[in-house]
């Protein structure tokens, strides 16, 4: 229930639901030196479990027993402590309990006080790479005051505990008078310490003022093509993976989120990146040069942006797949929608489900451009042993068997590549959203996790790997090193070492560096290569989080075993062999024909015995029997090498760009000769707007006091 990560974990969880009772008994018993260490044990396990961020802590809050009140239910127990060793009827009792009441008094205002800090130092928007420098913008309050203030708040009750222990122990009434008085002395002091932040010239400007900033440096830079946004943190990847292509495309793109948490999430870029929560907000910016938006996923908040009708609105995706996802209904609000390659566009056919074939574009992908080839390498493996990848997809938001293959087939599949008769290395690394709606998914995770452990140990007590790993010792531990630095360093560019910023503080200074970009660039390839060579190529590993990234371990691998998603259309790039799971059982030949980017794949089955197939086409290439087929799906899915995708990619843009001037410049026409054939109705006139039919398009039977 506690979902708890490690053994260290689930002891302080432990240490944590039994000690309260523990304190409660010793203070009835009474035992003082029984309270005290019951105490002490509640207190540090509630410390080291909010360091964890423990999912406990989250369970506790939403039942009641949240860290205030558990700080209260302690103080509570002293006063029974007290009361149950004969202090009932003295004035260090009396005392006691009004400095406790007190002091619940003062963690109220001391939590009004960093409320309101944070409230006023709340900006509409968060940017990147956006000129503030005209926005009044403060430093923040120093960390120490602001990060985890509630907990270092109630904590100064460590003073009144040991003053009232003492005394109950047989020391002097004073010593209980000293703790209390420190105790709120401390809460006092940490308030007076808060409340200068409060002044104005501690604060940013006013909301408007900053919109009005924004609106400033969008009228300076005039974006002229906008990606999109909206998703939770968990989704940045869906956004990161264009950041590189909007970069390439020339004119001057803007970034445009909705939600806060995706700020700290988005990759390193010098695009302008505008984060705006607020959808009111949104729609009274001015980004009237934006000609064309791009839209890579399809979510609620999409409609804020289009219902402006002076863009040309584009939905681009987050990958190639045949997933339903790829062909949903609502793709037909957009002006037009641009796939990878012909399977795209015969997949909105085939769906019927309202996109237009003449608002399909082929444009590839640009952001395959690294992957390796199997031509790049002769064909061969990258190593004396083959290295296939694991690479499934997550459990979807439905109890559709064939939306991963990790319940049904996971194990299986992850067991026979540990067990095949000639060694392989296994990459495992899952989809990011894995086990974040079936506990089910992450309990399967957690035990091919397991699995790939216990075979590494295994595997590095053979002889063999003995050997090769005495040999390549100096190497691995020097990319160790290398791999540290590199992180070092990009830790400090990114200011992860200056955590006292806050969000208003990162907007005012995140400003574009493309020396730093470029920087940043070189360290993340020399960290990859590093991090590769930081370990043998004969090791099972496993890949979570976002680096390494997918790609780089597609480059790693000489075969992939995957589910229908666009991990699969993606390694197509690479011509590599492949296998996909079919977990819904359809049989091969039904599989091959719903599914486009399985015709060249070898088809599991839930038992995986399909797999001698895939590492037999690794083992030997020349007798690999589907590489031409893989060729040829490859084109179909992803378009042709020539011209290359980011050229594909900027001329559907410059086509869809002289559509949205032509349409504007139409409309500016027609509402001006409206106005000289009606003088009397112009743009302000109730009901009459940019979006209402000109006079001279009217429907049939549609008169002029209709349109007015």
């Amino acid at each position: 229930m506690a979902r708890v990560g490690s053994g260290p974990e689930l002891a302080a969880a432990l240490l944590l639901m039994l000690g309260f009772p523990c304190v409660m008994l010793a203070a009835i018993i009474p035992s003082i030196w029984f309270f005290a260490a019951a105490v002490a044990v509640t207190y540090l396990a509630d410390t080291y479990l909010h360091r964890r961020s423990s999912y406990l802590i989250n369970r506790l809050a939403k039942v009641r027993a949240g860290l205030s009140i558990r700080f209260l239910m302690r103080q509570l127990l002293l006063i029974l402590l007290m009361a149950r060793m004969g202090y009932a009827q003295e004035s260090v009792f009396y005392v006691t309990v009004a400095c406790l009441l007190a002091f619940y008094g003062l963690q109220a205002a001391h939590g009004a006080v960093v409320t309101l800090i944070r409230l006023r130092r709340r900006l509409p928007v968060v940017t990147r790479n956006i000129d503030l420098s005209h926005v009044r913008i403060p430093r923040a309050p120093r960390p120490e005051l602001m990060n985890r203030s509630a907990e270092k708040m109630l904590h100064l009750d460590v003073l009144a505990f040991a003053g009232v222990l003492i005394t109950l122990a047989g020391g002097a009434e004073a010593f209980a008078y000293t703790g209390l008085a420190l105790t709120l002395a401390g809460a006092v002091a940490y308030i007076a310490a808060l409340l200068p932040n409060l002044r104005a010239a501690r604060l940013p400007a006013s909301q408007q003022q900053v919109l009005d900033g924004i609106d400033a440096w969008l009228r300076e830079y005039r974006p002229t093509v906008m990606l999109y946004f909206s998703g939770s943190k968990d989704s940045a990847y869906q956004v990161n993976m264009w950041l590189e292509t909007m970069a390439r495309l020339g004119g001057r793109p803007i970034v445009v989120l909705r939600e806060r948490a995706i700020v700290p999430q988005l990759g390193t870029t010098s695009l302008p990146v505008l984060c705006v929560p607020g959808g009111v907000h949104l729609m009274n910016l001015d980004l009237s040069s934006v000609n064309v938006t791009l839209y890579a996923a399809n979510v609620g908040k999409n409609i804020h942006m289009l219902r402006v009708p002076t863009m040309k609105h584009v939905f681009i995706g987050h990958g190639d797949s045949d997933k339903l996802a790829s062909v949903n209904p609502f793709s037909k609000v957009y002006d037009e929608v641009w796939t990878a390659g012909r399977a795209g566009r015969d997949r909105y056919a085939l769906a019927d489900v309202g996109v237009r074939h003449e608002d399909i574009v082929e444009v590839g992908r640009p952001q395959l451009g690294s992957i390796a080839t199997a031509r790049s390498r002769g064909g061969r493996p990258l190593h004396p042993i083959p290295t296939v990848l694991y690479a499934p997809t997550w459990e979807g938001w439905d109890d559709n068997p064939g939306n991963t293959s990790l319940l049904l087939a996971g194990e299986n599949i992850v067991r026979r590549l540990l067990d095949a008769d000639s060694p392989v290395r296994v990459i495992y690394k899952p989809h990011p959203f894995t086990g974040t709606r079936d506990p089910q998914a992450k309990a399967v995770h957690r035990r091919i996790c397991a699995m790939i452990e216990k075979a590494s140990a295994a595997r590095a007590e053979e002889p063999r790997w003995v050997q090769e790993a005495a040999v390549h010792a100096a190497g691995h531990a020097a990319a160790r090193a290398e791999l540290e630095r590199v992180r070092a360093r990009l830790a400090e560019i990114a200011g992860a070492t200056r955590a006292g910023r806050d969000e208003a503080e990162e907007s005012r200074d995140a400003t574009a560096d493309p020396a730093r970009e470029a920087e940043t660039a070189r360290l993340k390839e020399e960290g990859n290569a590093a991090y590769w060579r930081s370990f043998g190529w004969w090791e099972h590993t496993v890949v979570q989080g976002p680096e390494p990234k997918l790609y780089d371990c597609f480059n790693e691998s000489d075969a992939m075993v995957s589910d229908i998603s666009s991990v699969v259309s993606d390694f197509i790039a690479s011509g590599k062999p492949y296998a996909v799971t079919d977990s819904a059982g359809l049989g091969a030949g039904e599989f091959r024909r719903q599914n486009t980017a399985v015709r060249a794949a070898v088809v599991l089955s839930n038992a995986a015995v399909e797999l001698d197939e895939l590492l037999a086409a690794v083992a030997d290439p020349d007798s690999d029997a589907r590489a031409a087929a893989r060729r040829e799906l490859k084109e179909y899915l992803l378009g042709p090498d020539e011209p290359t995708s980011i050229d594909q990619f900027r001329s559907a843009l410059q086509v869809l760009t002289e559509k949205a001037e032509t349409r504007n410049a139409g409309v500016a026409q027609r509402l001006a000769a409206a106005a000289e054939q009606a003088p009397g109705l112009d743009d302000a006139s109730p009901g009459f707007d940019e979006t209402s039919p000109a006079l001279d398009e009217r429907p049939p039977g549609l008169d002029d006091t209709a349109v007015a």
